[in-house]
């Protein structure tokens, strides 16, 4: 038999299974936590950050992922405060000069805020945000690729460089990367990438929606969805 618990997310009442993430809480309940490494049925590994919360413990708050927050009893999160939204901004931003050729990343930047681009331009083609890597590995237990190096080298890659018979070439971890999905105009050539904040004028529905999320083609179901 499921317990619940109740917990407060920006003033409102939410009543949530426990083992449940805030994320999932919040998402359910119809309140918005932009997201990107977060994928239903897959484990959270807390690796964009975009999803980071305020939680307030006596007094005092602290910011972390709301993927890998499990809800409590009487627990209080901030979800869009300022200082939520300023440090949510920047993160999206960083996300968007690592790789300004995913439209999702374009979209959830647009969606965060964010109106410029103030970091040189990378362009890679990952952001080592895991969702092919659980895709595989745990939906369909091929175990076909991994993180491979630390810090600056680090990539997703076949184990030893060389593809196992496990991988069927199912591609359903290119279905799941973020970088499937490429801008409007087409791939930013090397020293071309911008923001490209074409989708822009789709944002005045959710902007007089406070709280809430509407159901649209931005970002591709790597942001929120409404549930209620």
């Amino acid at each position: 038999m499921l317990q619940y618990v109740t917990l407060t997310i920006d003033g409102a009442k939410v009543r949530a299974p426990k083992g449940t993430s805030v994320l999932d809480a919040a998402v359910h309940d119809g309140i918005c936590i932009p997201h990107l490494c977060h994928t239903p049925d897959l484990s959270d590994i807390g690796a964009c950050r975009l999803c980071i919360v305020e939680q307030v413990r006596n007094g005092t708050s602290r910011i972390t992922a709301s993927c890998t927050l499990l809800v409590q009893e009487g627990m209080v999160i901030r979800a869009n405060s300022e200082r939520v939204r300023k440090l949510r901004r920047n993160v999206a931003e960083l996300l968007l000069t690592e790789a300004p050729n995913s439209r999702a990343i374009q979209d959830i930047a647009l969606r965060c805020g964010v109106k410029e681009a103030r970091y040189p331009f990378r362009n890679n083609d990952c952001v080592l945000c895991g969702r092919c890597v659980r895709t595989c590995t745990e939906l369909y237990r091929g175990n076909a690729i991994g993180f491979v190096g630390r810090g600056k080298n680090r990539h997703v890659e076949y184990p030893f460089g060389t593809r196992p018979d496990s991988c069927v070439l199912c591609r359903a971890c290119i279905t799941v990367c973020p970088m499937s999905i490429p801008p409007c105009d087409g791939p930013m050539k090397r020293g071309e990438e911008r923001f490209c904040g074409k989708c822009e004028s789709q944002l005045q529905i959710p902007q007089y929606e406070s709280g809430d999320c509407v159901r649209c083609d931005l970002g591709r179901n790597f942001s929120c969805a409404r549930h209620r």
